[in-house]
């Protein structure tokens, strides 16, 4: 795949895909055809089979600033369908982007520069791993224009991920949260310079390449499953399948096997 519109995709090592959100006179708001452009590609990766890891990152000064608020006079066919029904589409268009993430094989890493406030922070919060730049930061900005900050699947995200009493503040407040909160509240993995941001990136996600294919395509999947399950029980019934599908891939034999040869060799 080429660099395309707004959101060029390069292979930076084999298995790595890297995907940029590039609008950045707009701080890279989301605006109709991006999100399109956006879900076209995503569409695309699921079939990519080469694709083990997708790093995604924002051009410029800005990871993503949300939802183009120019747009917000009105929704593409709202003369045609009316209001409600006209913005009920865009918002599910737009929601759709973070099940899409969740619904690649390979795992998303989101290196964060720059703003990501509103869709841009549910978006950070659809991939698997974050890392911040120094420069990053954090809101969910619809509560500050009269909307909801419950937008993207950022309700049941953020919880998840820091924890209820600060989910509701965040919220609630739609304040920033700069890259050092972020860190210590649990939002992202690590915060690095903004120069060493796709380098931390590559370098995860090579642990990750170093994997089997199988095994990290399962552990994703049973890990946002479980994230859902109602009980250890059911989690572990989970895990237990899971299990016994990778055993039938013949990667633990052939891993089983090196070992051997290796302590065969040392003595």
């Amino acid at each position: 795949m080429s660099a395309l519109g707004t959101l060029p995709l390069t292979w930076p090592e084999p298995g790595i895909a890297l995907l940029t959100l590039s609008r950045p006179q707009a701080l890279n708001a989301l605006s109709d055809d991006m999100v399109a452009e956006l879900s076209a590609r995503l569409d695309a990766l699921v079939a990519e089979r080469q694709l083990r890891v997708l790093i995604l990152t924002g051009a410029g000064r800005a990871f993503c600033a949300g939802f183009d608020l120019s747009l917000a006079a009105a929704a593409p066919g709202e003369d045609d369908e009316g209001a409600a029904a006209a913005w009920s589409l865009r918002q599910e268009r737009f929601a759709a982007l973070v099940t899409k993430l969740r619904g690649l094989r390979a795992p998303v890493i989101a290196a964060v520069n720059g703003s990501a406030n509103g869709a841009g922070l549910a978006l950070a919060l659809g991939a698997e791993i974050r890392f911040a730049a120094r420069s990053a930061r954090f809101n969910a900005a619809f509560v500050k224009v009269g909307m909801t900050g419950c937008d993207m699947g950022v309700s049941w995200l953020l919880p998840r991920c820091i924890g209820s009493s600060r989910s509701f503040e965040i919220l609630l407040t739609g304040r920033m949260v700069d890259a050092d909160e972020a860190e210590r509240i649990g939002l992202v993995s690590a915060t690095v310079p903004d120069d060493q941001l796709l380098p931390r990136a590559l370098a995860t996600a090579r642990e990750i390449v170093a994997n089997d294919a199988f095994a990290v395509w399962m552990t994703k999947r049973g890990a946002w499953a479980n994230l859902e399950a109602p009980g250890l029980a059911q989690a572990i019934e989970l895990e237990n399948r899971s299990q016994i599908l990778a055993r039938g891939t013949g990667a633990l034999q052939r891993a089983a096997e090196a070992l051997l040869a290796r302590r065969r060799n040392r003595a």
